[in-house]
Formats: structure tokens, sequence, C-alpha cells
């Protein structure tokens, strides 16, 4: 149930329209006040293209409406209280927000991947459905993890710069998922070559032949005894 403070009107219980996803954002808040404007920094942990779930020390009653402004790309929407949450023990209550204008923008990145994720789980059932070749299906799966980590680490990248923290300690693992990816790749195209579905004509060979050289004698090196 929502809390309001005492004598508040009654609310209409929220009606959520969209899918929240566990995201976590930095935002400012802004509302007015008698003489000015209070600013508080919030940070969302469930959002979706109509609105969040953000904690945050204070907020406005129920019913009011605030700015609020992404401290990642800077883009500010207007957003209304539409409600509360209970927090842990102790904790200030979770503020419900409901954006005036939805957007699939406003949350950032990791929102947009959460969301797509979501959908292209439901087209994945519906290729499943289709009786679609395994290889294609585990393609799909590969290239949609993959680009999924990859943006990952975008945002992650700027959430420690922006959190003033060491955003270089990032690249080893960045490192390893390319080279998971690679080996990946490497061991699809091993099993094509023993079915014969890649030969010397196909396309793109000549230029992964000396791809392939040009690393592996890198790589040896590594594995070379002093």
């Amino acid at each position: 149930m929502d809390e309001r403070s005492a004598g508040q009107p009654p609310l209409q219980k929220e009606k959520r329209r969209g899918s929240r996803f566990p995201v976590v954002v930095f935002v400012e808040a802004k509302w007015p006040v008698l003489g000015g404007h209070v600013r508080e920094t919030a940070q969302a942990m469930a959002v979706s293209a109509f609105g969040g779930l953000l904690d945050m020390k204070t907020h406005p009653r129920v019913g009011s409406e605030l700015e609020l402004t992404n401290l990642l790309s800077g883009q500010a929407v207007q957003a209304r209280v539409v409600g509360t949450r209970p927090s842990k023990e102790g904790a200030a209550p979770r503020v419900a927000v409901e954006l005036l204008t939805p957007s699939d923008t406003f949350w950032g990145l990791n929102f947009q991947l959460r969301k797509t994720s979501d959908e292209l789980v439901k087209i994945e059932q519906e290729i499943k459905a289709g009786a679609v070749d395994p290889r294609i299906l585990r393609d799909f799966r590969d290239s949609v993890d993959y680009v999924r980590k990859t943006a990952w680490a975008v945002q992650e990248w700027q959430e420690r710069e922006l959190q003033k923290h060491d955003p270089h300690t990032l690249l080893p693992l960045i490192t390893t998922e390319r080279i998971r990816r690679g080996t990946q790749l490497s061991k699809a195209i091993t099993a094509d070559l023993q079915t014969h579905e890649v030969t010397r004509e196909t396309a793109g060979m000549d230029e992964f032949f000396h791809a392939l050289e040009a690393l592996y004698s890198r790589v040896a090196v590594l594995f070379r005894e002093p």
C-alpha cells in the first residue's frame, strides 16, 4: 500500500502502464517550495518508459510535480509523485514517480538494453516456435549477449567517471569478454569447416586466414617457455 502524509487527499491506486526493470540511474530531482526550489539527488532502482521508483531522502507530497535530470546524459523531464513504497526498516520510503511524457531514453542505456532484452526474449520464443535452424538461434543469442555486455561496459564506464572512480578498472573485464567471444566464434567456424559449410571460396576467407596467422604468432609467444 502507498504511504501518504496525514491530511493528504486520497489518491487513486497507481496503475502501472509498463513493465519496470531493475536499473540503477542517478538523477537530480527539483521541485518548487516557498521562496525557491529544493534539489535532491536520487537513485532510481526500478524504471519504465512511464516512470520509476526512486530512493531519495526527501520528496514533495504525493500529487506534486517535479523536474528530473539524468546526471549522466543531462536530459531533463517533468514528472509527478504518485505514491511511496515501504523500504527497508529505518530507511526512507521509495518514491514512485510518473513521467508526464513517457520516454524510452530518459533513464539511459541500461534501461533501453533491459527493455530490448525483454523484447528479444519474446522474439526468441517466436523463433523457437517457427522451427528455425538451431545454429541461427544460437548466433542470435550470442550476438545479443555480446551487445548487451558491451553496452553495459559503456554505461558502467560513464557511471564510474560520474562517481569519481577509476573507469580503467573495467578494461580487464572488456578484454576477457572479447577473448570469450573470439573463442566462441572460432569454435563455431571450426564446426562449419568440419561440415564443409565454409570452404576456401567462402567470402572473406583470405582476410580471415591472414588475421589468424597474425593472431597465432602473437598468442603463441605468450605460451613459450622463457
